[in-house]
């Protein structure tokens, strides 16, 4: 009878050990875009309720470029749009750096208060208000937009960044080193009812690693 009861406790101890372990694969083997400094930040709109659009602070600053990042988010087919997903954006004030106010917690110490995030409806939009970023004053890398992304059922990634037709310090190896993570991010700013509109379509595990 102790004989018995014992096999019968390595047979579960054994079963349970198997079925977490297959459960940790299933968890990396669904892990997609690689590694991915701070996009855990995409979880930090706290209480708010995420709508398709999003005003980020500072819009209605003087005397700065007042821009209107939209498009739509597509499932992989890149026709269906994608109803569900987060997008998270954040980047530099007009003097190209990340603007803070001292009492930032989690990513926002490093990423400023120029952040927002939006989830898409049943059409796919999105549509962020903002200001032009600045270069930053190193001027060794074009202006630019960070962009994370969160679609239900997988991990955060992040996207290429926007960056700007016009720009000087967007060059022609820039333009080559981009990885067209979600497609291209490279955008062109239309002047129209006095604000500079960006259009970016996305399309999710566009040349995301492990995605498939």
């Amino acid at each position: 009878m102790l004989r018995l009861l014992f096999s019968l406790s390595i047979l579960l101890l054994t079963t349970g050990c198997q079925a977490q372990d297959s459960r940790e694969k299933l968890q990396t083997s669904h892990h997609v875009g690689g590694p991915c400094e701070g996009c855990e930040a995409i979880h930090e709109y706290g209480d708010k309720i995420l709508s398709p659009v999003d005003t980020l602070p500072n819009f209605g600053k003087a005397g700065t470029d007042k821009i209107k990042v939209t498009g739509i988010v597509y499932q992989q087919d890149g026709k269906t749009p994608a109803e569900g997903v987060i997008l998270y954006i954040y980047h530099t004030d007009e003097t190209g750096i990340y603007p803070k106010k001292g009492d930032e917690h989690g990513w926002a110490k490093r990423h400023g208060y120029l952040r927002g995030w939006v989830m898409t409806g049943s059409d796919g939009r999105y549509t962020f208000y903002t200001l032009r970023p600045g270069t930053y004053p190193t001027r060794t890398e074009p202006a630019h937009i960070h962009a994370t992304v969160k679609e239900p059922g997988k991990n955060e990634y992040y996207l290429d960044d926007y960056l700007f037709e016009g720009d000087p310090l967007l060059t022609q190896k820039v333009r080559t080193s981009r990885p067209m993570r979600g497609g291209s991010g490279i955008v062109t700013l239309k002047e129209k009812d006095g604000l500079l509109v960006a259009e970016r379509d996305i399309v999710l595990g566009q040349n995301i690693p492990s995605y498939d």
